[in-house]
């Protein structure tokens, strides 16, 4: 099973962001997602940005996520 996990997107360059996933960063493509900020947060799954995800609900997972 894949799945897609939250991360925050830290800087952009082109079509590929630097994102911090549980304290570590990664290398994402944005192709995929319209109009990308930095500091917004996102999911990644298989190393592309597939969706927005609102802040609270992003944090809620990572701490779910962090439990385990």
């Amino acid at each position: 099973m894949c799945l897609a996990i939250p991360g925050k997107i830290l800087s952009i360059d082109g079509d590929t962001a630097r994102i911090e996933v549980l304290g570590s960063i990664k290398k994402a493509n944005l192709a995929l997602l319209d109009n990308p900020c930095e500091g917004e947060y996102v999911l990644v799954h298989a190393g592309f940005v597939i969706e927005r995800v609102d802040t609270k609900r992003a944090e809620e997972t990572l701490s779910l996520i962090g439990e385990l």
